[in-house]
């Protein structure tokens, strides 16, 4: 398999897939620009090398065709800025004519964008012909958008095809599945997961496939009462997956099998009302009145949580403990970041994963301080439940 480091670059358009899907304001400008620096590294080590990037990417959901709030146009100057001033191109398609034109008379050391792939139906069918037309525009193919790696589109896995002998990972993809095989194939141990949110059922082929590889499964959020109320709890009017207790059971039954150690909150902080202000009292997990729901670990529980991530060898964590966003209850996941940190330092591996969890690291200013995070959504989930990434499997052959 080819790589970015060893491949030659000199004189070729490198189609370079990215995830540029990127939140705009009103006056479409950037408002967040962490994917876009993600990608830096592979398109400058295309210009380093001789070669010509050719960025393509999604942004938004268009629904019809074209639409100017989707364009990538608005990315134009920003890229730029991030290049230090390189000249950054925009092609009026992704496909046609002038797309492979502008592509064509692309100099070293320039970048083109081409423009939304989503503007055309045929990239989320994974249509076979669009993807043939997309690669005319390049002499290789990088697929460096994680983020869409679980998606057969045309751009990011079909269009493989066209490109047999020059296909290759960018550095985004390379860093995500280094990082998440380390965790899941050659951890150092213990090997401790969090895993929160609020439910169960959306967890629950990844808590699966977690059991043949943890040695300690904390569970905290919303999943928490579920757990609870399976071992004949009272969760008051705590959020519950009711139809979901026997798996619940289930899942407890294997991970004793397994020898994996189960970490639940023995007592929460409940509240009368979900809101920062509400009333609130800390009570056993499986006592909490009527009209009261858990909305975060209590303090004898995060002292256990704390104590077994302290010890652990490689951490993963995804999904908050609490409700966050309120500050009232966001003791439990700041002190499930602090504890990650502390392990951080003393040499343990750690790596965060999903939107929340990388919300809360950022929110307590604590990404500086561990491992790896990971910003992929739906494609780190399914990368955890085992599944084939099919634009994974593209690029290695498979």
């Amino acid at each position: 398999m080819q790589t970015i480091e060893t491949y030659d670059f000199s004189g070729k358009r490198a189609l370079i897939r990215v995830d540029f899907n990127v939140p705009l304001n009103e006056k479409f400008e950037i408002t967040d620009d962490t994917r876009m620096r993600a990608a830096l590294p592979t398109i400058k080590k295309v210009i380093e090398k001789g070669g010509s990037p050719v960025i393509m990417s999604h942004l938004g959901r268009p629904k019809e065709g074209p639409e100017d709030k989707f364009s990538l146009r608005h990315l134009v100057d920003h890229l730029s800025e991030l290049l230090d001033g390189a000249t950054v191109k925009i092609a009026p398609d992704c496909i046609g004519a002038e797309a492979q034109k502008m592509a064509g008379e692309v100099k070293p050391g320039e970048v083109l964008i081409l423009e939304n792939l989503r503007f055309h139906k045929e990239e989320t069918k994974g249509d076979e012909a669009f993807a043939e037309q997309i690669a005319k525009n390049g002499d290789c193919w990088i697929n460096d958008a994680f983020g869409t790696a679980h998606r057969a589109h045309a751009s990011t896995a079909v269009i493989a095809k066209f490109f047999p002998n020059d296909k290759m990972f960018g550095y985004v993809i390379g860093s995500e599945i280094k990082s998440l095989d380390k965790v899941l194939h050659s951890p150092s141990r213990p090997l401790t997961a969090i895993m929160g949110g609020a439910k169960v059922s959306s967890k629950i082929t990844i808590i699966e496939n977690l059991l043949d590889k943890v040695d300690n499964l904390i569970i905290g959020g919303g999943m928490t009462y579920t757990f609870v109320k399976a071992r004949g709890g009272k969760v008051g009017n705590s959020i519950c997956e009711d139809d979901y207790l026997d798996m619940a059971k289930n899942i407890e039954k294997l991970a004793k099998e397994k020898g994996v150690q189960i970490i639940l909150s023995s007592d929460v902080l409940a509240a009368d009302d979900f809101s920062n202000d509400a009333n609130t009292k800390v009570v056993p997990s499986d006592e909490i009145p009527d009209g009261w729901q858990g909305l975060d670990a209590g303090p004898e529980s995060i002292k256990d949580m704390m104590k077994v991530i302290e010890e652990s060898g490689t951490i993963l964590w995804n999904g908050p403990v609490g409700v966050f966003e309120f500050e009232t209850f966001a003791k439990g996941s700041r002190a499930i970041g602090d504890a990650i940190v502390a392990a951080t330092k003393k040499g343990a591996f750690s790596l965060i994963g999903g939107g929340d969890s990388v919300a809360c690291i950022n929110q307590f200013g604590l990404a500086d301080d561990v491992s790896y995070i990971s910003t992929a959504g739906g494609a780190l989930l399914e990368y955890l439940e085992g599944k084939e990434l099919p634009g994974i499997a593209a690029v290695r052959g498979e």
